[in-house]
């Protein structure tokens, strides 16, 4: 029998990547390219749309055989993508640039708009931890209407979240994933929204036409979307018209769906022969997100939710994160005097080796920072606190700038972050969840001396599976469950392969 593929491609931060993944679940090639991020002023952060459908283009056509493929599945970052009637881009700053329709996740100038929007008290903020976050798509709008009205709100037709604008440009399909507009939107079915919300804030005329701008038919991730791939995205992928497409997911959700159900049998775990629910999904990139779920609705103050079905079907998620984590980690190297020091190729590797020259008998590595303290809130504080206007902070610098300066700074900033992730543990456990194994994801899941901290700081055991692109094998589960190969998202896939680090 002939081999059949599944492509999952995912559209991070700085990059886009896709996959061509076996029926066993076994990743046979990927292929990356950069994609564009504009930096107007102080906290604006944009990308082009129409760049990175580009590079998805050119990413599946590198790595596949069309007649092989079964299904696509597209996970993205939660960035906001504005298009007009005609479903042409539409400027999302005062340059008027075209091209530049996206309004990253991380783009922070909406912090007035949603501290207003906290302040309304109204009831669908008890699904984001009782505070809105700049990240999320209402203060990005009402900052668009307030700020660009004639420009941009006035013109615009259709606002996506962006793993929605993928499925619809695969598709033509506007319905939305349950996983975006649960997460990032105040959608709470069975209602549906919310339109006490939209009007308390200033924008009634998102009701306009059963809320066409924003979404009006939803589904669960994974579902087939319309016919499938369209003639023109077709001839675009290098796939084959009709290919099936599954509704989409955030880029952290797909990496907590490759992860979350890993089968760990013998490793004598303390999530063995436990539910899902002992398990946390660490999803660590630019930023980190930590997925956790639970069989009833949670409400854990400062964490995002609790969305049912956003992630695994019939569960309800709870998403804490750090909105800055391998960005931080790479401004505070780079923004040191010996980083020039560095090999340009592998950084982190040479000051994690550095780390290990420095320590000796007497002292081990964890306490060579001992005298140096990062507060890591550089890009505010994502949960617990939920406070964007959190700033960082480093306690015990010393005037010199040797190498040996650069890599206890290097080592501080990871502890810190590691300690970050212990207070958002800490915020769910005394919530009701109870987390007994940390799954890590994502390119600084490949950092070895992050991952130790971080067992060393929650005391947890940290698992790391053999197929290390765990977001790009859950984006293609999106595909194989669209496929209708499998009758649930729940794909059983795995390998008997993993790394399993404990505290030090």
């Amino acid at each position: 029998m002939a081999e059949v593929y599944y492509v999952g491609v995912d559209v991070g931060t700085a990059s886009v990547r896709a996959a061509l993944v076996t029926r066993a679940g076994l990743i046979k090639s990927t292929a990356e390219e950069p994609i564009s991020i504009w930096e107007p002023q102080s906290d604006y952060y944009v990308q082009s749309s129409t760049e990175i459908w580009e590079k998805c283009c050119v990413e599946i056509n590198q790595i596949i055989d069309r007649s092989q493929i079964r299904g696509i599945g597209f996970d993205a970052t939660c960035s906001l993508v504005v298009l007009d009637q005609s479903f042409q881009p539409v400027p999302v700053c005062q340059d008027g640039d075209r091209q530049r329709n996206v309004v990253m996740w991380m783009d922070h100038r909406a912090e007035e708009q949603a501290a207003r929007i906290t302040n309304t008290g109204h009831r669908v903020l008890s699904r984001v931890g009782g505070v809105m976050s700049p990240e999320m798509q209402p203060p990005k709008l009402l900052w668009l209407k307030e700020n660009l009205r004639e420009s941009c709100w006035n013109k615009a037709g259709h606002f996506f979240d962006l793993p929605d604008f993928l499925s619809w440009k695969a598709t033509g399909s506007l319905t939305r994933s349950l996983c975006t507009l649960l997460c990032k939107w105040t959608y709470c079915p069975p209602e549906g929204w919310d339109a006490g919300f939209w009007t308390s804030i200033g924008m009634e005329d998102i009701l306009e036409n059963n809320f066409s701008k924003i979404g009006s038919t939803t589904c669960s991730p994974g579902i087939p979307l319309g016919d499938g791939l369209t003639q023109e995205a077709a001839a675009d992928l290098g796939l084959e018209p009709g290919t099936a497409v599954g509704a989409s997911v955030i880029d952290a959700h797909a990496g907590g769906l490759g992860v979350m159900g890993a089968d760990v049998k013998g490793f004598y775990l303390p999530c063995e022969d436990q539910p899902i629910t002992s398990r946390m999904a660490m999803i660590c990139g630019t930023s980190t997100c930590h997925m956790a779920i639970s069989e009833q609705p949670l409400f854990v103050p400062g964490v995002w939710g609790p969305c049912l079905s956003a992630m695994v079907p019939g569960m309800w998620l709870n998403e804490g994160g750090q909105s800055a984590t391998g960005r931080l980690i790479e401004h505070m190297v780079k923004g040191h005097a010996a980083y020039t020091q560095l090999q340009e190729e592998a950084q982190q590797s040479y000051l994690n080796s550095h780390l290990s020259s420095m320590a000796n008998s007497r002292i081990t590595v964890d306490l060579l920072a001992s005298s140096l303290h990062v507060w890591p809130d550089f890009h505010g504080n994502r949960s617990p606190l939920a406070d964007p206007t959190l700033k960082g902070m480093v306690i015990g610098l010393p005037l010199s700038q040797t190498l040996d300066d650069l890599a206890l700074l290097y080592l501080a900033t990871i502890q810190a972050l590691a300690l970050g992730t212990l207070h958002i543990l800490e915020a769910m456990k005394e919530a009701g969840h109870d987390i007994r194994t940390l799954f890590l994801c994502g390119g600084l899941s490949k950092n070895a001396l992050f991952v130790q901290i971080h067992a060393n700081a929650t005391g947890l055991p940290v698992v790391l599976p053999d197929q290390t692109e765990a977001v790009l094998l859950g984006a293609a589960i999106l595909g194989a469950c669209a496929s209708q190969d499998y009758s649930t998202i729940q794909v059983e896939w795995h390998t008997d392969t993993y790394s399993i680090i404990t505290r030090a």
